[in-house]
C-alpha cells in the first residue's frame, strides 16, 4: 500500500479548518438506494449539497423524500454508469448546474452472480466492469479539473471498495469462485470485446468479475495519489465500511442468501454493518478532518474490531502494485477513450 502523506495532505488551516465545518457539494453515484443514499443523507445533514446519480431519477427522489431530505439540499442527475456516452452526458449536466465540485463519491455497482454468460455494455465491454470500473473511471477523469478548480480547504475523491478484493482480509481470501486477480491484463491489452469477458482473458466467472472490477477501482485510488495527490493537494482514498449484509447490492443473488447472509453477519461473524451506519461512514471519509490524509483504504474491522474506530487497511500486492497501476491506468483510458 502506498504510504499515508500525513499532513502533506491537510489544509494549510489544521484539521479544524478542513472539511469539519466547511459544507460542499459533492456528487454520489448510485445515491438511491443502500450506502449511496444514506451517505447523501448523512452529508446532507452535515449541510453539503449533494448532487444524486442514478441511473433511475425517479426512484431517487422517492428514496430523498422517504428519508426526509430536503428538495433544496441536493440534485437529481441521470446516468448510466455502464454506459460511457451516459458517463459524459452525466458530466455535461452537472457543469450546467453552475456548482463547484469539492468531492466525488465513486459508489454505484452492479453484482450478477448468477450469470451464465456475460451481458455487454453499449461500448461491448463485460458489463460489471464496464459498469463499476470504466464508468467511473471516465467519470474521475472528466472530473478532475473541476475538483483541482473547487476552492474547498478539503477536496477529496472516495472510492467504495471491498473485502472480497483485498487478498490481505480474510473475506479477499475465499476462492468462490475465485480471488480478485487481474492477472497479466491481457483483456485490458486485447480490448476487453467479445468474447473476452474478464481482465485476465480467461473464462466468464460472474462473481470474479465484480471481484476483479472493485479491485480495479482500490487500484485507481492508489494510482491517483501516486500521479495526482502532491501537485493537487486533493484527498484520493478508499473505504470498507462493514459488511452491509442487506444492500441491494445483493438483489440479483437468490432469495435463500438475502435471507441466511445478513443473518450469518450479525449472529455468527458480528459483522453486519446498517446501511444507515455504512452511510455515515463514507459521510465521515468525505468531510471529517480525520480523514484528511490521501493514499489510505479505509476500514473498521470485521465485528467492529479497534473499539469502532476506523483505521488505514493495509492492501494486497495486487492492489498496490505501481507497475500493475500504471499498466491498469493506461489501458483504461485507452478502453474509455481518452488515450
Amino acid at each position: 500500500m502506498v504510504t499515508p502523506t500525513g499532513d502533506t495532505a491537510r489544509s494549510p488551516a489544521g484539521p479544524q479548518g478542513s472539511a469539519a465545518g466547511v459544507p460542499g457539494t459533492v456528487l454520489i453515484t448510485g445515491a438511491s438506494s443502500g450506502v449511496g443514499l444514506f451517505a447523501a443523507k448523512a452529508l446532507v445533514d452535515r449541510g453539503w449539497h449533494v448532487v444524486m446519480a442514478c441511473r433511475d431519477t425517479e426512484k431517487a427522489r422517492r428514496a430523498q423524500a422517504a428519508l426526509g431530505i430536503a428538495d433544496g439540499s441536493v440534485t437529481h442527475l441521470p446516468v448510466d454508469l455502464g454506459d460511457l456516452d451516459s458517463v459524459r452526458r452525466l458530466v455535461d449536466a452537472f457543469h450546467t448546474t453552475g456548482r463547484p465540485l469539492d468531492a466525488l463519491v465513486i459508489n454505484a455497482a452492479v453484482y450478477k452472480p448468477r450469470l451464465k454468460e456475460p451481458e455487454r455494455s453499449p461500448q461491448g465491454y463485460e458489463l460489471s466492469m464496464a459498469t463499476n470500473h470504466l464508468g467511473h473511471f471516465l467519470l474521475i477523469q472528466l472530473l478532475l479539473d473541476d475538483l483541482k478548480k473547487s476552492g474547498h480547504p478539503s477536496r477529496r475523491l472516495v472510492i467504495l471498495g471491498t473485502v472480497t478484493a483485498n487478498s490481505k482480509e480474510l473475506g479477499g481470501k475465499i476462492p468462490i469462485p475465485a480471488p480478485a486477480d487481474l492477472g497479466d491484463l491481457s483483456g485490458f491489452a486485447a480490448g476487453f470485446k467479445a468474447p473476452i469477458s474478464m481482465a485476465s482473458g480467461k473464462s466468464f466467472k460472474p462473481g470474479k468479475a465484480y471481484k476483479d472490477s472493485k479491485l480495479c477501482n482500490m487500484i485507481t485510488t492508489q494510482e491517483l495519489h501516486r500521479r495526482l495527490h502532491d501537485s493537487t493537494g486533493i484527498v484520493f482514498s478508499s473505504l470498507y465500511p462493514g459488511c452491509v449484509a442487506d444492500t441491494p447490492l445483493f438483489r440479483n443473488t437468490p432469495k435463500a442468501f438475502q435471507v441466511i447472509f445478513p443473518w450469518f453477519q450479525k449472529n455468527i461473524t458480528g459483522g453486519y454493518v446498517s446501511q444507515a451506519l455504512a452511510g455515515e461512514r463514507v459521510a465521515q471519509v468525505v468531510a471529517d478532518p480525520d480523514f484528511a490524509t490521501s493514499g489510505v483504504h479505509w476500514s473498521w474491522g470485521n465485528r467492529q474490531k479497534k473499539g469502532g474506530k476506523q483505521f488505514s487497511q493495509e492492501l494486497s500486492e495486487k492492489a498496490s502494485n505501481p507497475v500493475t497501476a500504471q499498466r491498469m491506468w493506461d489501458y483504461s483510458m485507452k478502453l474509455v477513450g481518452l488515450a
